[in-house]
């Protein structure tokens, strides 16, 4: 019974795997693709091409060459920049100067060009076409002239106004009516060498004629410009003041180390500091009475003008102060025709020794001694200088010749009193250059070297008289005074008074006076009818 189930159980699967595969389709392996046909030559290229292009836009060709040193792709990068290098350098233009220059035209063409030039007249202006004249054309009789003709002038040394005038073409008549209308406003040698004439001709009539002046212009004095124009058949003067400030200078500092430099150094100019360094030698010693602690003042003339040029004058006052009281206070001060440096008391003081009467050695001194012709033991009333002939020989300090002449063993001789009964004698003259009753001035020539009278050669025989006898000339010192007294005095005093008013560096100041405070103006007219604000 068992078996006979298991049989049918056999037979019952096999069935149903019969009609399984009844029912299911039995699988099939899908078709192998097709291969590629095989391509020509013309698209093998192009593939060659796209895998080329491909292969280059994926190289790294510029690889950081700092990192995998020795690596294919390093020695990549190694070759990409020897290429580049070798390819910058195969290209390179080198040092070579160009060729830029063009030929230079033919003459023909040159003159093809000039004619389409157009040249100042300064040049000739010979361009342009030239053509032939035709019989409209007419020969001027003469060449017309220029309506005005400018010109400019200046004033040399030792030239005067009118010949000025005359070498630049003004007629005379013109420029002797120029001449009395600038003398009537500033005397013409007050006009100072350099000046600068800027002069306008007019149109004349006749050849043979000077041209009429139109115009002339120029700076007369430093506060006034002139100008002279032609009104009608006359001429007439304009004057245009100019604004100058005249106020002093003033310097002041401390002397430091040196005097000198420590002036220049705050705007002194080299010539007032000479001048003051003179002034205070005849009160003090430079070298010794000074102090790197004082202070030095020094004031100038000056004067500036709106047009900005400057004028800088005489030493005016030279002043030392020591601890905050004046040391030393000189100032300039006209007496008569002579100027002088006066102290602040009003007493002007001169203090030194007598000049040397002649460039030489002392080849003889004062005493007694052996005459070299008489030949005996006798007085020598003065000193013998050694000088050559016709040497000058000037006087050691000022005074009154009162005696020029011959004078026994002293030959030609001079004698000049120098007041405070001091006198001086000079012997032996080849020849006198002043007669008696000259005033002479210290450092003046009286006569030249020679040696006549009782002498051996050209020397010069020099005495100094106190009180009418002879006395040793290296022995003698002179002091002069003057002393003003009464109006003289109260004018020294205000003057001085004034200029150690003065603030240093006020004379630098704008000349531009200061704009005016803007005020505000009414907003409205009946505001400005009152002048007060209505709320």
């Amino acid at each position: 019974m068992f078996q006979q189930r298991e049989q049918l159980l056999g037979a019952g699967a096999a069935s149903a795997r019969l009609s399984l595969a009844d029912v299911l389709p039995t699988p099939t392996r899908p078709p192998a693709p097709a291969l590629p046909a095989p391509a020509t030559g013309l698209q093998a290229l192009k593939e060659r091409l796209a895998r080329s292009r491909q292969f280059i836009q994926e190289t790294n060709w510029t690889p950081d060459l700092g990192q995998n040193i020795g690596s294919a792709e390093w020695f990549r990068g190694l070759a990409t920049l020897c290429l580049l290098c070798t390819g910058a350098y195969a290209i390179t233009p080198g040092l070579s100067p160009l060729g830029a220059a063009a030929a230079p035209p033919s003459p023909v063409a040159r003159e093809e060009l000039r004619s389409q030039m157009i040249m100042p007249m300064a040049f000739g202006s010979d361009t342009g076409r030239a053509m032939a004249a035709t019989d409209a054309v007419v020969a001027l009789r003469q060449a017309p002239e220029r309506p005005t003709i400018e010109l400019a002038a200046t004033i040399g040394r030792g030239d005067s106004f009118m010949r000025v005038m005359q070498r630049a073409g003004v007629g005379s008549g013109d420029a002797q009516a120029v001449a009395n209308l600038v003398s009537s406003v500033v005397p013409l040698d007050d006009i100072r060498d350099g000046t600068r004439i800027d002069i306008t001709l007019g149109r004349r009539f006749a050849r043979n004629q000077p041209r009429p002046v139109e115009n002339i212009a120029f700076r007369a004095r430093f506060d006034l410009n002139v100008e002279i124009v032609r009104a009608g058949s006359a001429l007439d003067l304009v004057q245009k003041p100019i604004l100058v400030d005249a106020t002093p200078l003033r310097i002041r500092g401390t002397v430091g180390s040196s005097l000198y430099r420590s002036a220049r150094a705050a705007g002194a100019p080299p010539a007032a500091i000479q001048a003051y360094l003179r002034t205070l030698a005849t009160q003090l010693s430079i070298g010794n009475d000074i102090r790197s602690t004082d202070q030095f003042d020094i004031i100038v003339d000056y004067k500036r003008a709106a047009t900005g040029e400057v004028e800088m004058g005489e030493l005016l006052y030279a002043g030392l102060e020591r601890s905050g009281k004046p040391r030393a206070q000189m100032l300039r001060w006209k007496t008569g025709n002579n100027v002088q440096w006066f102290e602040a008391s009003g007493v002007g003081e001169t203090r030194g020794e007598f000049a040397r009467p002649v460039n030489g050695a002392v080849t003889s001194g004062f005493g007694y001694r052996r005459h070299p012709i008489l030949g005996f033991r006798r007085m020598h009333s003065g000193i013998d200088f050694k000088a050559g002939t016709g040497a000058p020989i000037y006087a050691t300090a000022d005074g009154v010749v009162n005696y020029a002449g011959r004078k026994g063993g002293y030959g030609n001789f001079v004698r000049i009193a120098h007041g405070g009964n001091i006198a001086t004698g000079y012997g032996h003259m080849s020849r006198i250059a002043v007669s008696s009753g000259t005033r002479v001035r210290r450092g003046q020539v009286i006569g030249y070297v020679g040696s006549t009278g009782l002498s051996t050669g050209p020397h010069l025989h020099y005495e100094l008289y106190r009180g009418g006898r002879a006395v040793d000339p290296n022995s003698v010192k002179f002091t002069t005074r003057a002393q003003l007294s009464g109006s003289e005095l109260a004018n020294f005093r205000a003057r001085l008074k004034q200029l150690l008013g003065v603030t240093p560096g006020a004379a630098l100041q704008s000349l531009t006076p200061p704009a005016a405070a803007k005020q505000d103006e009414p907003k409205r007219e009946i505001e400005r009818i009152e002048g007060t604000t209505i709320t």
